[in-house]
């Protein structure tokens, strides 16, 4: 008949193996979650480059019809008044493009080392699951 430290001693030890092999499911949900995460950062990071230079070329045109609008013989006040509400509008916009490349970009270092990292370790733990 087996002692009840014995008995004890088992149970814990099933315990701890139980509790090993969830923290291991666990770190790899959270590094496919990272993964995940950067290849979203990257494609917001490309979409958001590709906004900025849209919205260069946007900048550009108001500003020519700017410069076509003052040259027109007569004064049309409402159409001068809008490109100037336009010019506003895309001035803020690329601005605020800037920006969002700024954060997105620092970010993207941040989560770089951690993707790394996710790939070496989720490559050890599909080797060893083989």
């Amino acid at each position: 008949m087996l002692d009840v430290f014995t008995l004890l001693a088992v149970a814990i030890t099933l315990c701890a193996v139980l509790s090993a092999v969830g923290l291991v499911v666990a770190f790899r949900a959270w590094l496919s979650y990272r993964r995940v995460r950067a290849a979203f950062q990257s494609e917001v990071v490309e979409e958001v480059s590709r906004l900025s230079v849209r919205t260069t070329e946007l900048e550009r045109g108001v500003n020519n019809l700017s410069v076509r609008a003052s040259e027109l013989p007569f004064r049309l006040a409402e159409l001068q008044q809008s490109i100037a509400v336009l010019q506003t509008l895309t001035g803020s916009l690329a601005v605020t493009l800037r920006q969002t490349t700024r954060v997105l970009n620092f970010s993207s270092l941040k989560t770089l080392s951690a993707t790394k990292l996710g790939k070496a370790v989720g490559q050890v733990f599909d080797r060893n699951t083989r």
